[in-house]
């Protein structure tokens, strides 16, 4: 088995935790929230999710990127591992967080702590089988360009399956996400007169995004899904002189379908203009499941025993499965309770009765993917 760990607390935990206890998971998901975690910053609310853990009787760990992983089941070389894999870093944007009746209000409380906390309560009150191990992953640095935590522990494990902690609704899976590709352009000429007759370096980085969005045009005709069209939007825009040389720089943000990956877009951009300086990061290939998937099956069957009829949803960001699903190559879907067109904004929210939901149905959902897992692969 891959040690992970740069830090290890003994188990058992004093002061445990009933996982069971509905009070439990809502001063989790409370408390988690209001450890402000942005990109970069995520080290107390990891250290946080670990030490409630410990107290749920997992075995924790820091790894060396900062990402807390818990793990409960066992620890033979053999078993059957099932990584439910969440983030514990936000975007940044401060929002006072508070319980207001059954609603918790706080930035990270939809993406995707409330997720996580489902996946952490799920995974501690799961009967499991001999021989199936559960992991769960707090990965740092999943809302930047990087994805430091997936990335970090995406060679180091190979499990049998993988539950995405993302939001999607009690009632529904997450089948696929599209991909990314970042680009960058800078233009820098010589600074003359407004009113002389050449273009400016904005004038000039304009007119290649024109060309761009042309080219995204054609590319996009005959498309009309949300998941199938090639996104495109402008992140940042800047332009300044300093009397000798003009410079413009323009940041620019692609949603890629499953039918482009990122490198065809680059050389798409490439031969736009094969001089131009642009620069490319945040390079992810869309991913996308069926629903005959071993995850897909046993959640949508845990939704309808919990009297609500499924529904399978296709998002167009990006997101962890991403990175980690042509790595592992293992069952995967994302689950997770909230609504994820609250993601960022400051209307984020959490309706915790949902919440308490999930967690009964990933619970319930966690030990169907088990029980099948050790019957296909034994």
């Amino acid at each position: 088995m891959t040690t992970l760990s740069t830090h290890r607390q003994p188990q058992p935990a004093p002061n445990a935790l009933d996982p069971f206890d509905d009070q439990t998971a809502i001063d989790l998901v409370h408390d988690l929230v209001a450890t402000a975690s942005v990109s970069g910053a995520e080290r107390e609310a990891a250290h946080l999710f670990a030490e409630r853990a410990a107290r749920l009787g997992f075995t924790t760990e820091i790894d060396h990127v900062g990402s807390a992983i818990a793990t409960r089941g066992s620890d033979a070389d053999d078993a059957i591992e099932i990584v439910l894999l969440g983030h514990i870093d936000t975007v940044p944007g401060v929002i006072p967080v508070r319980i207001e009746g059954d609603t918790l209000h706080g930035r990270g409380s939809v993406d995707a702590k409330g997720p996580l906390a489902t996946h952490l309560l799920a995974a501690a009150r799961a009967q499991l089988p001999e021989n199936v191990r559960l992991r769960v992953v707090a990965a740092v640095g999943e809302e930047t360009a990087d994805s430091t935590g997936a990335n970090a522990v995406a060679p180091r494990l190979r499990p049998d399956a993988c539950i995405v902690a993302e939001p999607s609704s009690a009632g529904a899976v997450t089948l696929g996400y599209k991909g990314r590709l970042l680009v960058e352009r800078h233009v820098a000429r010589e600074a003359h007169h407004s009113a002389g007759p050449d273009p400016s370096a904005a004038d000039d980085l304009l007119e290649w995004w024109n060309a761009v969005r042309a080219r995204i045009d054609l590319l996009n005709d005959g498309r009309e899904s949300p998941f199938e069209i090639l996104q495109h939007s402008v992140l940042d825009l800047s332009h300044d002189s300093d009397g000798v040389t003009d410079r413009a720089r323009l940041l620019a943000g692609f949603r890629l379908p499953d039918w482009i990956t990122p490198e065809l877009l680059e050389q798409e951009l490439h031969s736009i203009d094969p001089t131009a300086d642009v620069r490319v990061t945040g390079r992810e290939r869309a991913h996308r499941v069926e629903r005959n998937d071993p995850v897909v099956r046993a959640l949508t069957a845990s939704i309808r025993a919990a009297g609500s009829r499924p529904r399978h949803k296709l998002k167009t960001g990006t997101a962890d499965l991403n990175v980690v699903a042509p790595v592992w190559n293992c069952p995967i879907a994302a689950y997770g309770p909230g609504d994820s067109t609250l993601d960022h904004t400051p209307a984020e929210r959490l309706e915790l009765p949902e919440y308490l939901l999930a967690i009964r149905v990933l619970t319930d959902g966690i030990e169907r993917l088990a029980r099948e897992r050790l019957a296909a692969l034994r």
